[in-house]
């Protein structure tokens, strides 16, 4: 198993991810959802190499396995890649998204290839919504992950001090809060307690829909954020038309071996 801060270049930042490749075959349910929980980050992932050379991917929460999660695929590309175990570009395979491509770009940032999930505007958004959040959000806007709330400025998003149980009764969709940012072209904070824990600490598969959301905003389909959690981190999005691509770097935190 390797751990990895993924969306930094700097340990103790980002969001860490458990990456377990298996070599015989999957294990089972029951025991990759149980060293989910041992691990106790927001995913691990599990990788089979396939026939034509795919990784089959699957995350799990310490609560539940998820259907797309971005920095743990980044994560688990760049243990293939820095541990030798594969050759860049890579593809994974999950069952909800489909393929996603991964390249290396020049300047060492890890490139992910994401459908695209633009969300749609709600004109009347759940009770529990507009509770859990406190302040009233400019916009709110969903796509099948999670509810977004659209805020006037990024102190707005850092000073939110959501209701957290409130938030629970949305499942099994979860909240993404956004703004334009002061030095970023947008940033976010992601809340899922119903799926995985409070807030998590960077959430690339929810920049599969704030990149499209602000790129037509801002009239840009090159994108640099910001998730403003506690341990922060940098995602560089690109907008192409069906596709979201979403960069960022990764350092491995440790490596050891599970004992079952």
């Amino acid at each position: 198993m390797y751990q990895v801060d993924a969306f930094t270049n700097q340990a103790f930042k980002g969001n860490a991810a458990a990456v377990v490749p298996l070599l015989e075959g999957w294990l089972s349910d029951a025991q990759m959802q149980a060293i989910a929980l041992e691990n106790n980050l927001s995913e691990t992932a599990f990788l089979v190499r396939e026939a034509d050379g795919a990784f089959h991917i699957r995350w799990f929460s310490p609560m539940t396995e998820i259907d797309f999660c971005g920095h743990a695929t980044l994560a688990s590309a760049f243990v293939l890649l820095e541990q030798g175990l594969a050759a860049a570009p890579l593809t994974f395979r999950a069952a909800a998204v489909g393929d996603i491509q991964v390249h290396r770009q020049d300047d060492g940032l890890l490139e992910m290839n994401f459908p695209n999930r633009a969300p749609e505007r709600v004109n009347h958004p759940p009770a529990e919504l507009l509770q859990g959040l406190g302040e009233a959000p400019q916009a709110v806007l969903r796509n099948r992950q999670a509810w977004f709330a659209v805020y006037e400025h990024e102190g707005q998003v850092r000073q939110l001090a959501p209701d957290l149980a409130a938030l629970k009764a949305l499942a099994p969709l979860d909240v993404v809060v956004t703004a334009p940012g002061v030095e970023h072209d947008f940033v976010s904070r992601y809340f899922w307690p119903a799926n995985g824990g409070d807030e998590d600490p960077v959430t690339g598969s929810i920049h599969a829909g704030l990149a499209p959301y602000w790129s037509e905003r801002l009239g840009k389909t090159r994108l640099w954020a910001h998730q403003a959690s506690r341990r922060g981190g940098e995602l560089y999005c690109r907008v192409e038309g069906e596709r979201v691509h979403v960069a960022g770097h990764a350092v491995l935190y440790l490596q050891g071996s599970i004992q079952i």
